[in-house]
């Protein structure tokens, strides 16, 4: 039987950093007041000319690089974005195939908002279990500026720029699979988070006008109370499900959307603060980027390890929500 194992990771963060100082003078707010409330100092934003594929592809190019695997034995590319290239068609990961050199690879998009990666993570690994394929190549890049509104204080202080990606290829050593990867949605919610942006539920004539139709727009109380909520269920049931105790995780990486939640899943799961992986000082929300861009900070300082146990955790827009328990798995060379 084959399994499917995450080989490497790689990401990418635009040059260009918006600092909380920055941005009180766009907005009003203050350093103090968006790091009490979010733990945010910092987010990267794409250059003018920089896109979401752009973006992509740089950490494609690391992840491929990090994994030993040919670019040519790739055989499936999927994107995670909620900030696409083009509304429509192409998808962002034909793009991202196209400029790594890929010909008549099967690629496309998923949209779960911030749970994308855990989405993609989730497909990845059921193609490969089926024989279908056998190296895929996974991406999360998002470019949030694109459709932040910097005149709203409740979003504009979150989000930011970047991308993440990892390689999963199939491997007939169970020890190194993929565990499990729990994904679940509920509409009920989808007003708690979302983008208008013009589609047929709500044309642009029916908004105040096409620009900000595109914006992301958020009930952050409600938001918050839902992610906690369902955040915790979610990893407790899937520990359960696999009678993985927390103690067992080496690397808790949730979804960097705001320390506070972060801080309230660990403590209801009894994490210690070594087990918690935090990157959202730095980079901010950067939805379905995220938590590959999280892991791959923990990866370049030296802190993950072959064979070290992942458990990851992600919320989002739709409502979405995943989680997954994931060993490191690189080809050792």
């Amino acid at each position: 039987m084959a399994y499917a194992a995450f080989r490497s990771i790689g990401a990418y963060a635009p040059k260009k950093v918006l600092t909380n100082e920055e941005l009180s003078t766009m907005v009003d707010t203050t350093d103090e007041w968006i790091t009490k409330r979010t733990g945010i100092k910092e987010r990267h934003i794409a250059d003018e000319n920089e896109t979401t594929s752009d973006m992509g592809v740089e950490a494609a190019k690391i992840a491929l690089e990090r994994s030993g695997i040919a670019k040519d034995d790739i055989d499936m590319v999927i994107c995670a974005t909620i900030s696409p290239d083009y509304f429509c068609m192409p998808s962002t990961a034909t793009t991202i195939a196209k400029k790594l050199g890929l010909e008549g690879v099967t690629s496309f998009d998923i949209s779960a908002a911030c749970t994308g990666f855990v989405y993609i993570l989730s497909i990845a690994k059921a193609f490969i279990e089926s024989g279908m394929k056998k190296n895929v190549l996974i991406v999360g890049a998002e470019r949030l500026s694109a459709i932040t509104d910097y005149t709203d204080r409740g979003t504009c202080i979150l989000f930011g720029d970047g991308a993440g990606s990892a390689v999963i290829s199939a491997t007939q050593n169970k020890d190194e699979a993929i565990i499990d990867v729990h994904t679940g949605a509920d509409g009920t919610y989808a007003d708690l988070l979302m983008s208008p942006n013009g589609g047929t539920g709500s044309p642009h004539d029916a908004l105040d006008g096409e620009a900000k139709a595109c914006f992301m727009q958020m009930k952050g109380n409600e938001t918050f109370k839902v992610a906690v909520r369902t955040l915790t269920k979610d990893v407790k049931d899937i520990l359960e499900s696999n009678d993985i105790k927390s103690e067992d995780i080496k690397h808790f990486v949730p979804h960097q959307a705001n320390y506070r939640i972060i801080k309230a899943v660990g403590d209801a799961l009894k994490l210690t603060k070594e087990q918690v992986v935090v990157t959202v000082q730095k980079y901010g929300n950067t939805s379905g980027a995220s938590i590959p861009m999280a892991i791959n900070d923990i990866y370049e300082d030296g802190s993950l390890k072959a064979g070290e146990l992942l458990l990851l955790d992600a919320f989002g827009g739709g409502l979405t929500w995943g989680s997954a328990l994931v060993p490191f798995s690189p080809l050792l060379r």
